[in-house]
C-alpha cells in the first residue's frame, strides 16, 4: 500500500495544499558530525565503488568524499567558491508575478510580494540557508527544512534549517528521503510544503548523478597521485648532494667525523674541514629534463576550471595566451553560467518556499511572487539616462518608476522626505 501511495505521489504534479505542523521535524544528531574520510588513500577502484554506491541511492560516502575533495584541493575549493559566491553574494529581490506575467491581479500580486519579502527578510538564518542550498552547485542536491509557525491567523515561515548531506538517501523511484532515528535505513518521505530541495544540474535518474564534484572526481584523483609523486621527486632530487673527498691516509675516526659533519650541516650548509678534504656540492637534477608533474597538475586544474566555470582565462593565465577578445568571450561564458544559476535558484525558492507561504496567506489563486538575484552589471549611467530620456520624452514609452530607480541606482523618496528636481 505504501508503494502504491509513493508511486501516486511521484506522478501527482499538482501542488499540495496540506498545511505542515509547526516546529522542526528533523532533529540534529551527534552522528551528523561523524566522518569516514573516504578521500584518504583513494584509489581508482575505491572511487568507482563510491560512485556506484551513489547510483544505488546511498549518499553518505559520496557526500563525505565531495566534502573532503574541496578540503584537500585548494584549486577546486577556489573555483567552487568562485561560482557559489558569484550567486550568493548578490542582493535578492521579490518580484510581483504581475510584473512578469501581465493580466494578473497587480494589487494582489504586489501585496503577496511584499508579504513574502517581509517574511524572508525576518528569517535570521536565511543567508546561511541559501549558502547551504548553493552547495548543490557541485553535489547537485541540497535540502533545507522549512520551519513553520502559526501567527496572526496564518501559517508563516520562521526558520530554514539545513539538512546534513549524510542523512540523504534515494528510494527506488529516485525520490529523496531523510534518515531519522525511527527510519535509519530507508529514511522518511518528505512531507508536502515542508522541505526545500535544490537540484540545479539537469540529469536523468536521481540528482546525485549530475553534480560537478562527481564530474571532477577523476581529475581530483589524478591530481592527488601527481602531487604525491611530485613531492617524492622533490624529496629525492630536490636536495643538493654534498660530497667530501678525503686523503687516502685518513683514519677511520677521521672518516666517521667527516661523515657526521656532513650529516649535521643540514640547511646551514656550513662546516669546518681540513685542507686534506675536498668538499663538493652537486646540484640536484643537473642535466636532466624537468619532470612532467607540474604540466599534469596544471592540465587537471584547467579541466576542473572548465567544468565549474566553463572557461579558464578569468581564473588562471599561467602557460596560456589569448587576446582581449578571447578573454571577454570567456567572461561572457561565466556570466551565462551565473544567470543560469540565478534562474534555477529562483525556481527552487519560488516552488518550495514562496508558493506555500503565499497560498497559506492569500489562498490558492494568489499570484506567487518570484525570487530573483540582482546581477551587478557595470553600466554607463550617462548613456543610459540619455536613452531613457529619448524613450520617455520623445517616444512616449511608459517606463515603470521602480525599474527606473533601480536601474539608475537612485532610491525612491519616502513620504514627506525632501527631494530635488521637478515634481
Amino acid at each position: 500500500m505504501q508503494l502504491v501511495q509513493r508511486i501516486a505521489n511521484f506522478f501527482h504534479n499538482e501542488p499540495s495544499t496540506k498545511r505542515p505542523k509547526p516546529g522542526e521535524l528533523i532533529r540534529r544528531r551527534e552522528e551528523d558530525s561523524w566522518r569516514d574520510y573516504p578521500a584518504d588513500g583513494l584509489t581508482p577502484a575505491r572511487l568507482s565503488a563510491i560512485l556506484k554506491a551513489a547510483d544505488d541511492g546511498a549518499l553518505s560516502e559520496p557526500m563525505q568524499l565531495y566534502e573532503q575533495m574541496e578540503e584537500k584541493d585548494a584549486h577546486l575549493f577556489s573555483i567552487a567558491n568562485t561560482r557559489r559566491l558569484a550567486l550568493t553574494g548578490l542582493e535578492w529581490e521579490m518580484v510581483p508575478a504581475s510584473d512578469l506575467r501581465p493580466g494578473l491581479d497587480a494589487a494582489l500580486a504586489a501585496e503577496a510580494a511584499d508579504y513574502c519579502a517581509q517574511v524572508l527578510g525576518s528569517i535570521d538564518a536565511l543567508d546561511d540557508a541559501l549558502q547551504h542550498l548553493s552547495l548543490a552547485l557541485g553535489r547537485n542536491i541540497a535540502v533545507a527544512e522549512v520551519v513553520w509557525d502559526f501567527k496572526d491567523g496564518s501559517h508563516t515561515i520562521v526558520d530554514l534549517a539545513p539538512i546534513e548531506f549524510t542523512r540523504l538517501v534515494f528510494d527506488g523511484l529516485d525520490q529523496v528521503r531523510i534518515l531519522t532515528d525511527d527510519e535509519p535505513l530507508d529514511g522518511i518521505a518528505l512531507p508536502a510544503n515542508k522541505f526545500v530541495v535544490h537540484t540545479p544540474h539537469a540529469t536523468t535518474g536521481h540528482a546525485s548523478r549530475g553534480g560537478l564534484l562527481r564530474v571532477t572526481a577523476l581529475a581530483f584523483l589524478g591530481k592527488n597521485y601527481a602531487l604525491k609523486e611530485w613531492l617524492t621527486f622533490a624529496e629525492i632530487f630536490g636536495m643538493p648532494i654534498r660530497v667530501a673527498r678525503y686523503d687516502p691516509s685518513a683514519s677511520v675516526e677521521e672518516k666517521r667525523e667527516l661523515l657526521d659533519m656532513l650529516t649535521s650541516m643540514g640547511s646551514e650548509a656550513a662546516g669546518v674541514f681540513s685542507k686534506a678534504v675536498e668538499l663538493e656540492i652537486i646540484e640536484a637534477n643537473r642535466g636532466t629534463p624537468n619532470p612532467p608533474y607540474d604540466r599534469l597538475v596544471n592540465f587537471l586544474n584547467r579541466e576542473m576550471t572548465k567544468a565549474w566555470l566553463g572557461q579558464t582565462l578569468t581564473v588562471d593565465m599561467a602557460d596560456q595566451s589569448g587576446s582581449k577578445a578571447a578573454a571577454e568571450v570567456h567572461d561572457r561564458v561565466r556570466k551565462d553560467i551565473l544567470l543560469d544559476d540565478i534562474r534555477k535558484e529562483g525556481r527552487t525558492v519560488r516552488r518550495d518556499i514562496l508558493r506555500p507561504l503565499a497560498q497559506f496567506k492569500f489562498g490558492l489563486d494568489v499570484p506567487v511572487p518570484f525570487f530573483r538575484r540582482k546581477p551587478e552589471e557595470p553600466r554607463d549611467l550617462r548613456e543610459l539616462a540619455d536613452v531613457l530620456s529619448v524613450a520617455v520624452n520623445d517616444l512616449g514609452i511608459q517606463a515603470p518608476t521602480r525599474w527606473v530607480h533601480d536601474t539608475l541606482g537612485i532610491p525612491q523618496a519616502t513620504d514627506g522626505e525632501a527631494t530635488v528636481g521637478r515634481s
